[in-house]
């Protein structure tokens, strides 16, 4: 079969079809199972509860995470039934949505030897339950959000490149597909939608494509007021944001950028060759900034991100300068010029498809260990869909399932406390009972802690705020993220002291109850009129 003949219409299809394959093995098994990560899967459950609660992100509980990040398995639980389902089948409805916007973009931009590659690449990557650049063993949907922010953002620096295959309205399809992505990463991750926007602001500077990117301004515009009318939290998310930002957001030491640019230098090289080509055939300025824009946003979100390697806006920038290297090569009697076109295509293939294969696998592997039940249910009544799984080797599965084993006992806990049981905060990581155990979540604490990444003993939530609707703290003893654990208890054992008794201490926890206020005894009017009238007659 010959790639290069493939019809657009064609591209789309496949595009489609490939999104679909990956949606149906996320939703089908039902499960979510993990190996890594543990306490990031509990983040997300928790915040789908208070979602379903009537809760909304920001106003009533802080995060430093956008609220799609929450609404996302949301809508999968709302589909499912299941909390263990709602991360796989919101994961495969969010991959489907991408896959509409992808099959526009790669099949009216790029000849099918590079789109096909390069939109299954991308599709993986969102559908994936795997920290990129991490081993095929690690399986979690931790930090799901960095992985649609890198996908998002790799389809939207696509449409650097004006369109080969133009349909009906192509100006308003891409208009609506730029704007779409951008506000996908904006509100799942601020910081891939700042990087979003950047990349429409170079984009005017292209006469011929300027039409389409001033619309997707609006678009966007038009779409983050009409979020705001229903959401009403844009200033309480960047207060949240401030704040992790006032732990997390120094400038990095020259030893780990140093360290970062290394463990990439493989596919900043790979990056480097296909710019090269590409800048040597056009000679254009505006690409010589495109290449720039790549490389540097890349660098710039991959230190920010816990991530090791995964710079999905090199592979991305690299399909198309081979899309402009094969447009400018000449239909001549000089077969080096087209040599070289057809050579940058192989390695674009040669440069996407380990992390394919891979990736594929990793799909599949969570598919199989979803489908057969394996592993250690977490042992709280809402999360017996979730499964802790032990693979070749130890990896994080003796602290994990330690830590399971901690769950069930602060479940017989809260138990015991009957009808006190109720908004409850943990003074750890992240707090499963709530959302495990079907309980009402409280208001104005947070949905995780990170000692050293969104709080530490200068920059924290004040415990006026934290505990203001918190009836029961639970104190672990052996906590999913012991550094957080500690910080949380010097910051607030004062206040926890003054406020709340200690109700009862078991193997793994202390628990702590609100201390209920003394009596008062209510006084009417009348009582008052008869208390003087009786300190009158006796003389006083």
């Amino acid at each position: 079969m010959n790639v290069s003949k493939i019809r657009p219409a064609c591209v789309a299809a496949l595009v489609l079809a490939v999104a679909t394959i990956c949606a149906l093995l996320l939703a089908l098994p039902g499960q979510t199972v993990t190996t890594r990560y543990l306490n990031d899967l509990f983040i997300f459950l928790d915040g789908v509860h208070r979602v379903s609660e009537g809760q909304i992100p920001n106003r009533d509980f802080h995060t430093a995470l956008g609220p799609l990040v929450y609404y996302v398995p949301a809508l999968g639980y709302w589909i499912s039934g299941h909390l263990g389902a709602a991360m796989p089948v919101g994961m495969a409805l969010m991959v489907l949505m991408m896959a509409l916007a992808a099959a526009h973009i790669v099949s009216t931009r790029l000849r099918p030897a590079i789109a096909l590659p390069l939109s299954i690449f991308l599709i993986l990557i969102a559908a994936v339950p795997i920290n990129l650049g991490e081993s095929i063993n690690g399986l979690s949907f931790g930090m799901f959000y960095n992985r649609i922010g890198w996908a998002a953002l790799g389809l939207l620096l696509i449409m650097y490149l004006r369109p080969i295959h133009r349909r009906p309205f192509q100006s308003l399809l891409d208009s609506f597909c730029a704007a779409s992505l951008t506000l996908l990463m904006l509100y799942m991750k601020l910081s891939y939608g700042l990087v979003g926007l950047g990349f429409l602001i170079l984009m005017l500077l292209d006469s011929q494509q300027r039409r389409w990117a001033l619309a997707a301004f609006g678009l966007v515009l038009a779409g983050g007021l009409l979020i705001e009318t229903i959401w009403d939290s844009t200033e309480a998310h960047i207060n949240d944001l401030l704040l992790a930002g006032g732990v997390s957001g120094s400038f990095k030491s020259l030893d780990e950028l140093v360290s970062v640019f290394l463990r990439n230098l493989a596919d900043y090289t790979l990056f480097a060759l296909f710019a090269a080509f590409a800048l040597w055939r056009t000679r254009s300025i505006r690409g010589f900034l495109f290449y720039g824009f790549c490389a540097g946003s890349g660098f710039m979100l991959i230190m920010q991100n816990f991530q090791t390697g995964g710079i999905v806006t090199l592979p991305a920038g690299a399909a198309v300068a081979a899309e402009l290297l094969a447009r400018t090569t000449p239909a001549s009697a000089d077969r080096k010029t087209p040599a070289l076109a057809a050579g940058t295509q192989l390695l674009l293939l040669a440069f996407v498809l380990p992390s394919s294969i891979h990736h594929a696998a990793t799909l599949g592997l969570h598919a199989a260990l979803a489908s057969t039940n394996q592993g250690q249910a977490v042992p709280l009544p809402k999360f017996d869909r979730v499964r802790l799984v032990q693979l070749w080797t130890e990896d994080n599965y003796p602290v994990f399932s330690r830590y399971l084993e901690s769950l069930g006992d602060g479940a017989r806990a809260l138990s015991a406390l009957g009808e006190e049981a109720g908004r409850v905060h943990v003074l750890d990581f992240v707090g499963p009972f709530s959302a495990g155990l079907g309980l009402a979540p409280p208001k104005g604490d947070s949905t995780w802690h990170h000692w050293g990444r969104t709080i530490n003993e200068h920059h924290h939530l004040p415990p006026e705020t934290l505990f203001q609707d918190v009836r029961v703290v639970m104190q672990p003893k052996w906590p999913v993220e012991f550094a957080t654990a500690e910080g949380l208890r010097q910051i607030y054992s004062d206040y926890l002291s003054d406020h709340y008794d200690l109700e009862e201490e078991t193997k793994d926890w202390k628990v702590y109850v609100l201390r209920e206020p003394a009596e008062t005894v209510s006084r009417s009017p009348e009582d008052d009129q008869d208390e003087e009238e009786t300190f009158s007659s006796s003389g006083g």
